[in-house]
């Protein structure tokens, strides 16, 4: 636009860095409006002098409870001195602090950085550093995202930090790497009276994160496309290829499937000097369904899952093909020690023949992956894949509860459950665990807060539920405060039939007549609402499944109870916790978690794992089961292979109490191996043994050895193929909660994961006894309880 008239010419500004709005240079007729940052009037601050034990409640409050990070003394102390210096004494009235430690959480954690932050090196120092710049009069004050209209001239001078939000902090990263946790307890004198109960976590099915077993890669991967309630047919046969490739390379990373070149080299004379060497020199040789073509007369040993083909025969699959089986002369290892049903994964031995009659050998197309095999598999032997134990799938060889020795091998990197990996927080986890646990055990034994109580069964259309449960309750309401215990699960069914489908447990409504009458006998405990988290497991009976199961097997993993039912529930943990009137930074509040089923429950970070579910196990085994002949011929697979299937054949330590049992079966065997060879078996025998004690055994082996909660055909037990990693026992759990009202109460060890099932809360047949089950996290064992109302 050209000057009036008489008008002074305006001069050039210098500063501006497009001067020019001649056409020729491409140039707008108006300059870009400049970035003034140095122009904002910052209000001074004076700085303070911050003490760390003033500024430790907050701290623990945003890093802990908000953000699941774990402050050490060093980097608290280098937090405060950070906030004494930027934000002056306006740090808490004006809430500045809580602002800052906010934000440099979310850098932390969007960094990628260990769980647990620290003072020394120079990490820390960087992110305050970045922060420290993006700060004006004591504020976080970062830059508008560009413009187009802005995005081509910018301050010069400014710094790169004052120009983008340290580490991108719109969202943080979704893979938290560990549950609850607290500040660093060492130097903490006030944070090590706290209960253990800061550290737990409850991971419901949907939560967890979805794994799937690269076999080429030999990792884990996380599976990054989102989850369906309706997937793609393709998820239904990745689901069941990765309970096959974890089952396989479990089975290749145990020794009596491993060939060892030190045993091969030596003499044959050696080889068979003694029978506790044969097994280590004479392995195993899986061989896949579909290389038997052509072999007629020769033994193998396969692994596959157990089907059955259109015609109804049993067949067995695995990733190459499927066979037909004759299990007319088959034995079970071990003898009666285990269940088989289609479903499940298992190990065969016994000799292929060809017959023309099936179609001749080859693959006829009509079944597996490659095809069903002509021919059949005459089996001598059926046995379950041996079980791992759980610091053998980690890497880790324990060397005390405090501390581990990383070994080679093993997942030890992966997250399985979004609580941080054992290699990379296990060994200081489990020293922050002893350290808590021993501290409460010391001052409150023979109890303890790291007791969780379990009840099954809690039927609250049972007026005698509703009386026993007060009992229970009552027995550690007369205890002291630091007495009570940490957690108390309430497994369903919540009725006696199933709600919402015209059965005799009634509608919508009385189902929340029925929570509400729970609230009302919580509310006259309130020292154990304020003190304790209560976890609620359904069971199939329970909404919104039952509307159209009708009690019968529902599609697992099984949501949480709807809130419309529970707000009563609620109500009375808010009441409890009000009257409470303790500080907010004192002491955790009592609260009520409504998770799926199955559940897990972490203590710790990776340190200790508690998986709960509910399922009528026993009878949908009994149902399925395949039967053998009664009398055990002797077979081709050895008595090596009944020992890695887990029956050792030692004595069992059985203890009465209480009209229970409790057992721990493989306190012989060494921490670091899955198994012990030794081939000096004992003939087993059951005639001894007392018939609920040999069921307990029976489907706590048959479980753990599957490594799946519901090693059933998908036709029998409906599971989410996008959630149906949320069923795996890989790596075991430490201790594991089988809900089932048709198996006798029973406390027992397998391969170091400790199996439990409490029974109803009302037990069956006796009159006037409420019974449940009482498990310690220190000493991680279990103990049936029982006392009469």
């Amino acid at each position: 636009m050209a000057n009036q008239p008489g008008s002074p010419i305006p001069a050039i500004d210098d500063t501006n860095p497009i001067p020019s709005s001649s056409a020729a240079f491409g140039t707008p007729a108006h300059p870009f409006r400049r970035q003034q940052t140095s122009d904002v009037t910052a209000p001074s601050i004076l700085p303070i002098s911050l003490p760390v034990a003033t500024l430790r409640p907050l701290a623990f409050r945003t890093f802990t409870k908000k953000h699941d990070l774990t402050l050490t003394s060093s980097a608290l102390q280098s937090i405060a001195t950070f906030i004494g210096v930027y934000c002056g004494s306006g740090w808490r009235e004006e809430g500045l602090a809580e602002k800052v430690l906010d934000e440099t959480a979310k850098v932390w954690k969007k960094n990628g950085s260990s769980v647990i932050i620290t003072g020394e090196g120079n990490e820390l120092a960087n992110v305050l550093q970045n922060i420290g710049g993006c700060m004006v009069g004591g504020r976080i004050v970062y830059q508008r995202a560009l413009s187009r209209h802005d995005s081509l001239v910018q301050d010069q001078g400014s710094s790169n930090a004052a120009l983008a939000r340290p580490g991108t902090l719109d969202r943080y990263d979704s893979q938290q790497s560990l549950g609850l946790t607290t500040l660093d307890l060492e130097d903490n004198e006030d944070l090590r009276a706290q209960n253990p109960r800061s550290w737990l976590r409850v991971v419901d099915a949907f939560e967890q994160p979805r794994l799937t077993y690269s076999a080429t890669q030999k990792v884990f991967e996380i599976i990054r496309k989102p989850a369906s309630l309706l997937p793609d047919p393709s998820r239904r046969m990745a689901l069941l290829r990765d309970r096959y490739n974890i089952v396989h390379q479990r089975l290749m990373r145990n020794e009596a499937f491993q060939t060892s070149a030190v045993a091969l080299s030596r003499p044959k004379s050696q080889q068979h000097s003694s029978s506790e060497t044969v097994m280590s020199q004479q392995p195993y040789n899986l061989t896949p369904i579909a290389n038997v073509l052509g072999r007629s007369g020769s033994t193998h040993v396969l692994l596959g899952l157990l089907g059955t083909s259109q015609t109804g025969d049993l067949i067995l699959s695995d990733l190459t093909g499927s066979i037909a089986l004759n299990l007319q002369h088959a034995r079970p290892v071990p003898e009666d020690g285990a269940w088989f049903t289609p479903g499940m994964i298992v190990l065969v031995e016994g000799l292929y023949e060809e017959e023309g009659s099936i179609g001749g050998p080859g693959l006829a197309g009509d079944g597996g992956v490659g095809g069903m095999v002509g021919g059949i598999f005459h089996v001598a032997s059926v046995g379950g894949p041996p079980c791992e134990r759980r610091d053998v799938t980690l890497g880790v060889t324990e060397t005390g509860r405090s501390s581990s020795t990383i070994s080679a091998g093993g997942f030890g990197w992966t997250n399985f459950l979004g609580v941080g990996s054992e290699k990379a927080n296990g060994s200081m986890m489990r020293s922050l665990e002893k350290k808590t646990l021993e501290k409460h055990h010391l001052a409150c034994q023979p109890l303890g807060r790291s007791r969780i109580i379990i009840l099954g069964e809690v039927h609250l259309d049972n007026s005698k539920t509703l009386e026993a449960l007060k009992q229970v309750l009552g027995v550690y309401a007369l205890e002291q405060a630091e007495h009570t215990p940490m957690v108390f699960i309430l497994i369903g069914n919540f009725t006696r039939y199933a709600v919402l489908a015209g059965g005799g447990s009634g509608g919508s409504i009385e189902y929340k007549e029925y929570f509400d009458s729970l609230a009302s006998v919580l509310s006259d405990y309130p020292s154990i609402l304020e003190d304790s988290t209560f976890v609620f497991v359904p069971g199939d009976n329970d909404p919104w499944a039952s509307a159209f199961s009708a009690g019968a097997a529902a599609v697992l993993p099984k949501r949480a109870l709807p809130e419309m039912y529970t707000s009563r529930v609620k109500r009375a943990f808010a009441t409890a916790n009000a009257e409470a009137k303790r500080p907010a930074d004192q002491e955790l509040r009592g609260e009520a978690i409504w998770s799926t089923n199955p559940s897990r429950l972490t203590m710790f970070g990776p340190a200790q794992e508690l998986v709960i579910f509910r399922d009528d196990l026993s009878g949908r085994l009994r149902r399925k089961a395949l039967r053998f002949r009664a009398v055990a011929e002797p077979g081709t697979l050895d008595a090596g292979l009944a020992r890695r299937a887990g029956e050792d054949g030692t004595p069992i330590n059985e203890q009465e109490a209480t009209g229970h049992y409790y057992m721990d079966v493989d306190r012989n065997i060494q921490s670091a191996e899955s198994v012990v060879p030794d081939v000096r078996m004992e003939e087993t025998t059951h005639a001894d043994m007392p018939s609920d004690l040999h069921a307990a055994r029976k489907l706590v082996k048959t479980m753990l050895d599957q490594g799946y909660l519901s090693p059933f055909p998908l036709t029998d037990r409906p599971v989410l193929w996008d959630f149906g990693g949320s069923l795996s026992l890989y790596p075991l759990p430490t201790a594991l909660v089988l809900m089932d009202p048709e198996a006798p109460p029973f406390a027992l060890t397998y391969e170091g994961c400790h199996t439990m099932n409490p029974g109803a809360l009302v037990a069956p047949g006796k009159r006037g006894v409420a019974q449940w089950m009482e498990y310690d996290a220190r000493t991680r064992k279990g103990k049936p309880r029982d006392v009469r109302y």
